[in-house]
């Protein structure tokens, strides 16, 4: 008997103990760098809770926003004034970043847990990344850098940045340890030397310096200025954000988060994968992620756009993914009318169950973050239900004016946000998105592929005449587009500015007052509302607003202030990387040395 009771204790213990292991060491992916010593992971459970922030055990680091104690603490021990602790945490935020951020890691939890956040070491490719961060002269224990030879030389490189603190809304800057850039709201710290040309010095804190604007020639180098968070969730909702600032020309890989995602949720589907985008170029890793699934049994069904002449369809890779589908459907009919509206959306359905969603087309510029796009994924088998009845819709062949309006129904509760769908053209979703205008109080950003919906451009500029602070970035090619409104929205007043990037400024979002995020495959336009099939989502969510809103404050930082007035060539040494990406950026069939402005 005492021989069934040892050993069973023994195999209790050994079961207890992979649990443990299993609870304790985990294996997540980096979503946000908060700072050197305090990061976001990928959300596993459905519910927002503080096991969602880690901070690093057993060591501290230089940081952005120093709290007193630290401040305190050393200035005594290190002789370190405020200026050299911010503009440390400058370096040590921006080495945090290129060492962890996307980076999957191994979690071992500790026992601390706190409101803020739980208590952890996590390791990178096997590396502790205490001792990463140790080494690289950031970190400190006891008090101290460990890394004495490392703090000095980045001691010095922090000194010779000469950061201020820019705040946009009075377009004025201030020194560090200036209590006026200390309570702005609306601020960035950047080097001095990448000042918007037409910034104005703070006279409190620069009475004594040099009082004229900073100049610069252009940004033919770009800025150091440290990229927010990409990444936003609130558990069952999920938003990405791809960057073009940092990828210049465009590749064939699956680099981005919001691409990795895809895949996750391609790799996970149990049963039926439904595809409604506006068209295919074969990204590799996708193609075998869907085949992989085909294989297992998943049903996969697809729908895509088609102008009524073939030949000038823009994406040639369909077929890839029409092979491994069930069903297969495209807009084209006997009416050329029709034909030439176009399905627009770019939007899966996984086991009727996730929304993968958003502004993203799935060729080589989207998924690698060559473009700038907004995603969004939404576990939701309410949400999932209305987009596989407009789905449906579409693959039994009704499209665009055809179509019958789903719903009155558009708004859910997902946890702590508020959703609302809306699908082109039955929805009047121009009219939601001018309703969310007109009730604006502080701020609307645009940061959009163009604007050319006469209603929505009097709307905004309404806004701004009743004191709105309405900025707007649009794709350099769209200003000659047909109707747009770039200068009447100018010559009304509103800060309009034109990206100056290889890639396109292809997200359709507007982020308002703290509040709302517009964003999806719509375009602003008269076409996009009432021809093309889009959708569009509606989030009421504080944080995922203002991750939206600190990247378009990012992007309006790095484009050059001349553009205001000036409009950025798509296709020269205006828009960065634009000669050398081997894109034809303005469509014209010229490829970089080919296109006269690269060549003069």
């Amino acid at each position: 008997m005492k021989k069934h009771l040892t050993a069973l204790l023994l195999i209790s213990t050994f079961c207890a103990f992979t649990v443990f292991i299993t609870i304790n060491e985990k294996s997540k992916t980096v979503q946000t760098v908060l700072s050197p010593t305090k990061i976001s992971i990928d959300r596993s459970s459905k519910n927002s809770t503080s096991s969602d922030i880690i901070c690093i055990e057993n060591i501290e680091a230089f940081s952005l926003e120093p709290d007193n104690d630290f401040i305190d603490k050393h200035s005594k021990i290190n002789s370190l004034s405020r200026t050299d602790l911010i503009s440390l945490g400058y370096l040590a935020q921006d080495f945090a970043q290129k060492t962890l951020l996307n980076q999957r890691i191994k979690i071992k939890y500790g026992t601390k847990v706190t409101n803020e956040c739980k208590y952890a070491t996590i390791s990178i490719n096997g590396n502790d990344y205490n001792k990463i961060l140790a080494n690289s002269g950031f970190g400190i224990v006891d008090g101290k850098p460990l890394n004495k030879a490392k703090f000095e030389h980045n001691l010095d490189l922090a000194r010779n940045l000469n950061l201020v603190v820019l705040n946009h809304h009075s377009n004025k800057y201030h020194t560090l340890d200036c209590p006026y850039g200390e309570v702005a709201h609306d601020k960035i710290i950047i080097p001095k030397s990448q000042l918007p040309t037409d910034s104005i010095p703070c006279k409190f804190c620069n009475s004594n310096k040099n009082n004229k604007t900073v100049k610069y020639n252009d940004f033919k180098v770009i800025p150091n200025i440290i990229q927010p968070s990409l990444y936003s969730s609130t558990g069952d909702i999920k938003t990405y954000i791809t960057d073009f600032t940092e990828k210049l020309a465009p590749t064939n890989d699956c680099s981005t988060s919001a691409c990795r995602e895809l895949i996750n949720l391609i790799d996970k589907s149990n049963s039926s994968i439904d595809i409604a985008i506006y068209g295919y170029r074969n990204i590799p890793e996708i193609t075998e992620a869907l085949s992989k699934a085909q294989k297992r049994g998943v049903k996969i069904r697809f729908i895509t756009d088609s102008l009524f002449d073939n030949s000038k369809n823009y994406y040639k890779d369909n077929e890839l993914i029409s092979k491994l589908s069930t069903t297969h459907k495209t807009d084209k009919t006997n009416s050329q009318t029709l034909s030439n509206m176009l399905m627009h959306n770019k939007f899966l359905i996984f086991d009727n169950q996730t929304v993968y969603t958003g502004s993203m087309n799935l060729s080589p510029s989207g998924a690698s973050g060559f473009d700038v796009n907004s995603i969004i994924i939404i576990n939701s088998p309410e949400i999932a239900k209305l987009y596989t009845k407009e789905f449906e819709q579409m693959i039994n062949g009704n499209f665009h004016t055809t179509k019958n309006k789903l719903s009155d129904n558009r708004k859910f509760v997902i946890n702590d946000s508020e959703i609302e769908i809306y699908f082109s053209p039955k929805d009047q979703s121009s009219e939601r998105i001018i309703e969310l205008i007109k009730d604006a109080k502080t701020y609307i950003y645009v940061p959009t592929f163009l604007i050319t919906h006469s209603e929505i451009a009097n709307e905004l500029i309404a806004a701004h005449n009743r004191g709105v602070d309405v900025r707007v970035i649009i794709d350099a090619n769209s200003v000659t587009t047909r109707n747009t409104k770039h200068a009447q929205l100018r010559k009304a007043g509103i800060l309009l500015k034109t990206e100056n990037y290889a890639g396109k400024m292809h997200a359709k979002s507007m982020i308002i007052d703290n509040t709302y995020l517009i964003t999806g495959s719509m375009n602003f336009s008269n076409s996009g509302a009432n021809k093309n099939d889009e959708n569009i989502v509606i989030i009421k969510n504080k944080n995922i607003t203002k991750a939206h809103k600190d990247f378009f404050l990012y992007l309006w930082t790095k484009i050059p202030n001349k553009y205001l007035k000036q409009n950025a060539k798509p296709e020269s040494p205006d828009s960065l990387g634009s000669c050398t990406d081997g894109v034809d950026n303005n469509f014209n069939n010229k490829i970089d040395s080919q296109e006269e402005f690269c060549v003069n």
